[in-house]
C-alpha cells in the first residue's frame, strides 16, 4: 500500500489554492481558517518535525471550494506534474481523473479588441489557440496568456491564466477585468459596490483602480495560474 508523504499532500494544498487564484493564505481566509493556516512556516514543527494539516482544515478548503475529494485526490499525483513544462502545460499529458477539456486561449492584447468576447465575457468566433485542462465546471472558460511586467510578481511574463466567467466572485480574489474602453487587467478583487469596482494591483508599481460599473464590459474569477 502506498503511503502520502507529507510533501504530497503541502502540494495539493497550493495546487488547490492555485486552481482557484488564491494565495494559500486566501485559501485559508475563504474557508473561514486563520490565514496562517496552509503557509509554509507551519509546515515543520520549531523542533524539525513535519507538521500535516489537519482533516477537519482540508475539508473546510474543499468545502469552500467546492472541490470533490475526488479531485483533491488527483491533485496528489506527482506523474501528473512531471509532464507539464515551464509554462504549466506540457504537450505530453497522462490520463487525468475527470474529463479533460479543451478550452481556448489568447492573449491579452487580443482580449482588448473587438470580435473575441461576447457581451457576457464569454468567448466567441473561432480560430483560437487552445490548451487541455482538467475538470472544467465551466463550458465558457477560457485560458489567457501574460504579457510584460505589470502583473509580477504574481504573474510572470508568458504565464498563463485560466478564467472562469461563471464563478461567483467574492473580495479577496484574483479577477480578470476588461472595461468599455478595451482595457484588460488582472487584479484582486477589493470590493464591489452598486457603483464601482475597487481593484489592488498585483504589482505594487502600477496604481490600484477604481472603476465605476457602468464602464466594467466584464469580469471573471482566475481559477488557475502557471507557476
Amino acid at each position: 500500500m502506498t503511503m502520502l508523504t507529507h510533501g504530497q499532500i503541502w502540494r495539493a494544498v497550493d495546487q488547490l489554492a492555485e486552481l482557484h487564484g488564491l494565495s494559500t493564505s486566501g485559501l485559508a481566509r475563504r474557508a473561514g481558517l486563520d490565514p496562517t493556516t496552509f503557509n509554509r512556516s507551519k509546515r515543520i514543527t520549531t523542533d524539525g518535525r513535519p507538521r500535516w494539516p489537519s482533516t477537519e482544515s482540508i475539508a473546510k478548503a474543499l468545502d469552500a471550494t467546492g472541490t470533490s475529494v475526488e479531485h483533491f485526490f488527483a491533485l496528489l499525483e506527482p506523474a501528473r506534474a512531471s509532464h507539464f513544462d515551464a509554462s504549466g502545460f506540457g504537450e505530453e499529458r497522462i490520463p487525468m481523473k475527470g474529463v479533460p477539456y479543451s478550452i481556448p486561449q489568447i492573449g491579452f492584447a487580443q482580449a482588448g479588441s473587438g470580435g473575441f468576447f461576447g457581451d457576457a465575457g464569454f468567448p466567441v468566433g473561432s480560430g483560437w489557440d487552445e490548451i487541455v485542462f482538467p475538470e472544467v465546471n465551466d463550458p465558457h472558460a477560457y485560458a489567457l496568456e501574460i504579457v510584460g511586467d505589470s502583473m509580477l510578481p504574481v504573474y510572470r511574463n508568458r504565464a498563463v491564466v485560466v478564467v472562469s466567467p461563471k464563478a461567483d466572485i467574492r473580495h479577496g480574489d484574483r479577477v480578470v477585468v476588461k472595461t468599455r474602453e478595451g482595457e484588460v487587467m488582472a487584479k484582486e478583487l477589493v470590493r464591489k459596490t452598486a457603483r464601482q469596482i475597487e481593484l489592488r494591483s498585483l504589482n505594487p508599481v502600477y496604481e490600484d483602480r477604481q472603476i465605476p460599473l457602468d464602464q466594467v464590459e466584464w469580469i471573471a474569477r482566475i481559477i488557475w495560474a502557471s507557476q
